[in-house]
């Protein structure tokens, strides 16, 4: 890996439970224009196979949803998902990240389900693609330096943060904290930081051309020491300009296909990379710490967490996450106790498993995200854990 400069470009996909059923059944042409980005990251990295490099993280929810035969059926007159996922455990210049499996956002819901969430993102990984994920991608970039022993006891070497929330523990300039990868220790536990560029991703999500993209690289690390490592993320379903059927219009047609052959022309002075590639070849070496908080959404910075937390509503909702696990974990136990004392308590197991099942569906973010439009579907999920763990207890009272 030679020096200058190294592009990460990174997408996120993600649906809520049921979504993709939702929307064939309701709106066909939305339906037809999310499945379809699903497919461009492979074809086109198939197209250049060369200099291509995508990042691309999938959330555990979505790869359940585009495993499930009745979609793959409903959705076959599009693309054949089953051959589409099978590409992408083949295409060696596709790096695939982990997410939490349900979409949480980790620093709002209890502590005690981290592990459930980060362990079924990554096994469903595997489970699809047959790869370990290196890297992490927090759902809506929301972070916290707690969550750093959790990642790493599941297998993950580098998390993707959003740089406004990255601080220096040495003297760094602004375009040393942004285009170098660097280190966050927590409790003993320490992780690679790979620093999103907001304002390049902003204009990934929303529109740009090759020549903009190259001048306004330059400028921003012509005080870098090489390497410098740009890291654009964004969502990849979401928007007219990933969406654009007319794809010459779009992300892959007016600015990916473009960009790729000025890379391969050598035209333009930016390599594209995996992130564990980078980071292999040039390990961090600069202690930092990061603020807890999130990505932008619109005119909310994501310090507060505000898009997810801000109305009663929202808070109302967080409360009852909160409860429904807490009732969980103390059922289960009660359950261990049991057991240790010998008892034997048949199905009790199985019931619990499905509850907890509801508990951490509950904790999805977009339910939270669309505010009253969604949240009522927060107290549909704890209902449904809730009879479950009421006949547990009724089990384990007895």
């Amino acid at each position: 890996m030679s020096k200058g400069i190294y592009h990460a470009l990174g997408l996120h996909m993600h649906q809520p439970p049921g979504n993709l059923k939702l929307l064939i059944e309701t709106n066909d042409w939305e339906a037809r224009q999310i499945i379809l980005c699903y497919e461009r990251p492979l074809r086109y990295a198939r197209a250049f196979p060369d200099i291509a490099r995508i990042n691309v993280g999938f959330s555990g929810i979505l790869l359940e949803q585009l495993q499930d035969e009745e979609i793959q059926k409903r959705y076959a007159s599009i693309i054949d998902i089953p051959q589409m996922l099978e590409g992408y455990a083949r295409q060696e210049n596709i790096e695939l990240i982990g997410m939490g499996y349900y979409h949480p956002i980790f620093p709002l819901i209890p502590e005690e389900d981290w592990e459930a969430q980060l362990r079924k993102g990554r096994e469903k990984i595997v489970e699809v693609f047959g790869r370990e994920p290196s890297g992490f991608w927090p759902p809506e970039m929301a972070f916290c330096m707690e969550l750093i022993p959790a990642l790493k006891r599941n297998g993950y070497e580098y998390v993707v943060i959003d740089g406004v929330h990255v601080r220096p523990k040495n003297i760094l300039t602004p375009q040393e904290i942004l285009y170098q990868p660097h280190v966050a220790e927590y409790d003993g536990h320490e992780i690679a930081i790979i620093s999103r560029d907001r304002d390049l991703s902003n204009a990934q999500e929303s529109g740009l051309d090759t020549g903009w993209f190259e001048r306004e690289v330059g400028e921003k690390t012509a005080q870098c020491t090489p390497p410098s490592l740009v890291t654009t993320w964004s969502d990849g379903e979401n928007g007219g300009w990933f969406r654009q059927t007319d794809e010459p219009s779009g992300f892959w047609g007016h600015y990916f296909a473009p960009y790729m052959e000025r890379v391969r022309s050598g035209g333009v002075p930016i390599t594209p990379v995996r992130i564990s590639d980078f980071i292999q070849e040039h390990p961090p070496r600069n202690k930092v710490r990061v603020e807890s908080g999130a990505w932008n959404i619109g005119t909310r910075g994501g310090k507060d967490f505000s898009q997810w937390s801000g109305s009663d509503s929202q808070k109302s909702a967080l409360g009852e996450i909160g409860e429904i696990s807490r009732y969980y974990h103390q059922m289960e136990g009660r359950l261990m106790e049991e057991k240790k004392k010998g008892r034997d308590m048949p199905g009790t197991d199985k019931i619990l498993s499905s509850a907890y099942e509801y508990v951490l569906k509950s904790q999805t973010s977009c339910y939270l995200f669309w505010g009253d439009a969604w949240v009522s579907r927060v107290y549909e999920v704890t209902k449904k854990a809730r009879v479950l763990l009421n006949e547990a207890r009724q089990v384990l009272l007895r």
